[in-house]
This record gives structure tokens, sequence and C-alpha cells, in this order.
């Protein structure tokens, strides 16, 4: 087995969500540790800043794409195997928020783009990677969730719905690819310093770090080493499970 240091040379990780936050900290950790990366963001002015930064760390492609729409991940799915030739993982990173209201409050229109986005858009990134792993006979899927996922935020009834469907998603795939050398996993991070939390009242993140043991946020440095774990070949034998990373608050 290779070292740490250099485990994911010859590796190639596509991270949705890459122009930012925990997908640019997974990016710039595989990228260290020998890989490339494809890129993939709706962000172009944050995707190009981001993909000029870690291109000091090793060789870096991106694309803008929409993964809530098929025709925009397939054009990007060519493009990876334009410069690269092969897709090795991918990381479900990218996600919106949605707006904090009551349910018989919530805004039907943003209901749906939270779930075109959050969940029906990690459905078509896996389901366009798929089948280019089951040829290579290798694969490593990484989906971000959310504790939202598991126990439900109050106010925030898309965004965790969304995740919880993930989570349903992530085991369902994971046994469906069990014997095929591929992996499926789930992180479930609380609450985590990234510029999402613009889009977040500073009531409903009061409320989230009041529920964590630790009595802060999760930092992206954090996220990215548990997805670069699952992502190796040290967690070969991990597929459809739940990792937590909610600072001692998920009690399941």
């Amino acid at each position: 087995m290779a070292s740490v240091g250099e485990e994911f040379s010859g590796r190639v990780a596509i991270i949705t969500g890459g122009a930012r936050g925990m997908g640019a900290a997974a990016a710039e950790h595989f990228l260290k540790a020998g890989g490339a990366v494809h890129l993939w963001d709706l962000n172009a002015k944050a995707l190009k800043e981001t993909t000029a930064r870690l291109n000091a760390f090793g060789e870096v492609q991106s694309d803008i794409v929409d993964i809530s729409d098929e025709a925009s991940i397939e054009k990007a799915i060519q493009s990876c195997f334009d410069r690269f030739e092969k897709i090795d993982i991918l990381v479900n990173c990218a996600g919106i928020a949605g707006v904090n209201a009551l349910v018989e409050d919530f805004p039907i229109d943003i209901w749906r783009k939270v779930i075109d986005v959050n969940l029906t858009g990690f459905f078509l990134t896996c389901r366009a990677v798929i089948p280019h792993m089951r040829e290579a006979k290798y694969g490593r899927i990484i989906n971000v969730a959310s504790v939202a996922g598991k126990e439900g935020n109050p106010r925030a009834s898309a965004y965790s719905v969304s995740k919880a469907g993930v989570i349903g998603l992530t085991k369902s795939l994971g046994k469906e690819l069990a014997t095929e050398n591929i992996t499926v996993n789930v992180i479930t991070p609380a609450v985590i310093e990234t510029e999402m939390l613009a889009d977040v009242t500073k009531g409903q993140i009061d409320y989230m770090v009041s529920k964590i043991p630790m009595s802060r946020m999760g930092t992206v440095d954090e996220v990215a080493e548990m997805i670069g774990f699952l992502a190796s070949d040290r967690a070969s034998f991990s597929t459809a499970a739940v990792f937590d990373m909610s600072g001692g608050r998920s009690t399941y």
C-alpha cells in the first residue's frame, strides 16, 4: 500500500461544489497526496480563483457544471475524460441551504430547487460515473450529507429531507456495488465553517452549534481528512456506511 503522502498518485477525483468550502479543501488534500482533480461548480468566479490557487499543488481541471442538469453533467464527464482519461473518485460536495421557514410557509420553488441540487444532483452524478467505474473495476464515491439528514433541523425541512435522501441513496447504491470494488459512503457533518453559512441566519447557526457537545463548528480541513480516508484503499471494507462528523451531536 502507498504511503499516505502519495496514496492518490495516478488517481483522478471529480469534486462537485469544488470551488469553495469542503470541496476545495478536499481537492487540496487529494492534490497534496499525488492525485489529480476535476472541480465542478456553478460559481465561475470562485472556480477560477480556486483553480489558480490549487494549480500550485498539482494537476487541476475545472468546469462550470449544474449537477441538477443531466446535459451539463454529461458534458463535464466528457471534459474529464478528454483531460484525464479516467474517473476513480467522485466526491459530492455541491449543495444549497435554501431558506429558514416553517413548513406551511416554505416556498415551493425553493423546496424544489433544494431537492434538485442536494438530492437529485447527487443521484445524477453517481448515475453518470458508475458505468466508467464499473468498466475500470474500481471506484470510490463519497457523498456529503449532514447531521440534519439524521435528526431534522426545524425550519429547514427541504435541507433536512434532501440530506436524509442522500443517506438513503448512499446505503442503497453501496449495496448495489458491494461486489464490484466500488465503495459508496456518506459523511454527516454538523455545522462546518464554510461560505454556505452566509445563507443561514445567525439564529439557526447558534441553534446548531448549541447542540454540539464540543461547542464549536467543524473545519473544512477536518472534513477533507475524512473524505481522503474514505477515498483511499485504507477504507476498502467500508461501504453503504454513514460516518459521523458532528462533534458528539449525533446519537446514532
